[in-house]
């Protein structure tokens, strides 16, 4: 997730490539803006609307209130296409992706297909703040406080040993695919530690749940907005102040990650040809609190992503009202 230059999955692209090339195959239907197509309102669909859906699962939160309105309000029929952050891009040109709902950074794909190939274009900010950097337990904090300064972090490694870090601290990051410069980060502050990866969003939310319940000492990579930070405490360790261009070499980066005003990306053709679809998704913007709400319930309450979007639109009415275009 987060997110500026960023990690790439190199060992997942190709796969991840054929993937989106499978996805677009079964999907049908009619392009968007077009007339006909399945599925939609009881007078027939208004077209069809390619939503990339990130792994985690504030995006989720994103793609099902965007895609229930879409649905339920304006007729459209709403394709998700789960896929990695890349990938997604990569659908922009290829003309299976529409829109990107929650972008995190990414000045160098921004370059590529806004700037140099022109099929993207920006479509504005998310109204999400997003933060990504190390954090440690609360509790873990409170027993050693200079923990969380950074110059501390390899007098404490001993606490973080795993058998997967090789004899070293483990830094706990999550899906191989997320904005990470946390290898750099440990190279380039000469800290003994070894990043490993949980695989996914769920594993490292469980490790994080883990730390906190049976007070194991973790110190793990983790972003907001996130539904987590509303059950348990962590603290942020306090990395070299990040300051503009620090990070513009990815192998040379040794200070912390950068605030994100999060944004959305769209097709060049769907915001030339989308309609209202695409208005609604230029209109769109919430808070932290709204995506977790919504994430939580998904994650925490058994709820569909369609059921979880429907309580937030049933109770929000004056906040989503507003991107319904005339």
């Amino acid at each position: 997730m987060k997110r500026v230059q960023r990690r790439l999955s190199r060992g997942r692209l190709a796969a991840a490539v054929v993937a989106l090339g499978l996805a677009a195959a079964g999907c049908g239907g009619a392009k968007v803006g077009g007339s006909g197509g399945s599925g939609g309102s009881a007078g027939g669909s208004k077209g069809t609307v390619n939503i990339a859906v990130n792994p985690w699962v504030g995006y989720e939160a994103d793609a099902a209130v965007v895609s229930y309105l879409l649905a339920k309000k304006l007729g459209y029929t709403v394709q998700k296409k789960n896929l990695k952050e890349e990938v997604s891009w990569q659908g922009f040109e290829s003309g299976q992706v529409d829109v990107v709902l929650e972008n995190w950074g990414h000045d160098d794909l921004k370059k590529t297909y806004i700037e140099q190939k022109k099929v993207a274009v920006e479509v504005g900010p998310t109204g999400n703040k997003g933060v990504i950097g190390w954090y440690v337990p609360e509790w873990l904090a409170q027993a050693h406080p200079d923990i969380t300064d950074w110059k501390n972090l390899s007098k404490y490694a001993g606490l973080f040993k795993t058998s997967e870090s090789q004899g070293k601290g483990q830094l706990l990051d999550g899906d191989p695919s997320y904005v990470t410069n946390d290898e750099a980060l440990v190279k380039n502050l000469n800290l003994n530690y070894k990043v490993v990866y949980a695989g996914s969003e769920a594993a490292l939310i469980k490790a994080a749940k883990q730390a906190t319940s049976q007070k194991k000492p973790l110190l793990f990579y983790f972003y907001e907005p996130q539904w987590l930070f509303s059950q348990m405490k962590f603290v942020k360790v306090n990395l070299p102040a990040y300051k503009t261009g620090c990070d513009a070499d990815a192998k040379k980066v040794a200070c912390d990650y950068p605030p994100y005003d999060l944004d959305k990306v769209a097709s060049k053709k769907f915001a030339d040809t989308g309609g209202k679809a695409y208005q609604l998704i230029k209109n769109f913007s919430w808070t932290n609190a709204d995506q977790n709400e919504v994430a939580s319930d998904i994650t925490n309450n058994g709820m569909t992503a369609d059921q979880a979007a429907k309580k937030w639109v049933d109770s929000h009415q004056s906040t989503w009202q507003a991107w319904i275009p005339a």
